[in-house]
């Protein structure tokens, strides 16, 4: 029967599995690949041009992020859409958008569609 060791050396072994330096290049590896299909999807939707794509490395995790710090901040809104604010005086329903889900297609993540920030 296997023996599963939850450390190894004092730490823990999913610890010593993520530093390891071949699955650290294959999670670079794979970032940047969803970084590039991000980035080509947004640049499909670009109306101003100030949301960006970066990639980010902490200590043993790495990230795609959909950055809107030169524009609007409106990152959330680009990623899963905003519902329309309604006039008060008129009624009228003004600046709904559906979410261009830039992130989940890239990492191949589920849509879930309908479920609009509300403010």
């Amino acid at each position: 029967m296997a023996k599963i060791y939850h450390s190894v050396g004092g730490r823990k072994t999913s610890k010593v599995l993520a530093e390891n330096a071949g699955v650290q290049d294959a999670l670079e590896r794979i970032t940047f690949e969803v970084a590039a299909n991000a980035d080509v999807a947004l640049q499909e939707h670009r109306a101003e041009g100030h949301a960006t794509i970066e990639v980010d490395h902490g200590k043993v995790d790495w990230y795609v992020v959909l950055s809107d710090e030169r524009g609007q901040k409106a990152a959330l809104s680009i990623e899963y859409g905003r519902a329309a604010h309604i006039d008060p005086k008129t009624g009228e329903r003004k600046g709904a958008m559906e979410g261009l889900y830039i992130l989940h297609r890239a990492t191949h993540l589920p849509i879930r569609r309908g479920r609009q920030i509300k403010k």
